[in-house]
C-alpha cells in the first residue's frame, strides 16, 4: 500500500551473480529467489567489474551479498531506519561497489530512481497506475 501512494518508495533486493534475488523482508528474514512483496517492476543493473578488486568481481559480489544476508538474518526490520534498502546498501558497502563504502538506504533509492529501468511496460503500469488512480480519486473528491 505504501508503494501505491509513493511509487518511488518501494521494496528492493539484490541479486547474487547467478541471478538469485535476496531481500530483507521482515524481522530476522531474508528471502531468497522469492521476493517478499512480489516480483520486481524496476531494476538497476550493477556491474561486477565495479566491485572491490580483492578477491575481485563476481567473488566479491557473492561474498558481499551472502555476508549482508547473514547480518540481516539477525536484525529486526524497522520500516524507516533499518530496512530492505539498508540491506542492499550493506551489500554494496561490503563489495565496495564503485570504490565506495558509504552506501546508505537513500543512495540505493536515488540510484534506483535515476539509474533504474522498468522490467517491461507492465512493470511501469504496475508501478504508476495505483498512485495515478489514487491521485485522480483524491482530485475528484476534493476539487
Amino acid at each position: 500500500m505504501l508503494t501505491w501512494m509513493l511509487p518511488l518508495v518501494g521494496h528492493v533486493g539484490i541479486c547474487s551473480s547467478d541471478g538469485v534475488i535476496h531481500d530483507f523482508g521482515g524481522p530476522f528474514y531474508v528471502a531468497e529467489d522469492n521476493m517478499t512483496f512480489g516480483w520486481p517492476t524496476r531494476y538497476w543493473q550493477l556491474d561486477p567489474d565495479q566491485c572491490d578488486p580483492e578477491p575481485g568481481g563476481v567473488a566479491s559480489w557473492d561474498t558481499a551479498v551472502l555476508a549482508s544476508n547473514c547480518e540481516y538474518k539477525k536484525r529486526v526490520h524497522h520500516i524507516c531506519l533499518d530496512n530492505c534498502h539498508s540491506h542492499v546498501a550493506t551489500a554494496l558497502n561490503k563489495m565496495k561497489y564503485q570504490g565506495r563504502s558509504d552506501w546508505n538506504m537513500f543512495d540505493v533509492g536515488w540510484y534506483l530512481v535515476f539509474n533504474g529501468k522498468f522490467t517491461d511496460v507492465a512493470g511501469m503500469i504496475r508501478t504508476w497506475a495505483p498512485a495515478t488512480a489514487l491521485m485522480c480519486l483524491l482530485y475528484w473528491f476534493f476539487f
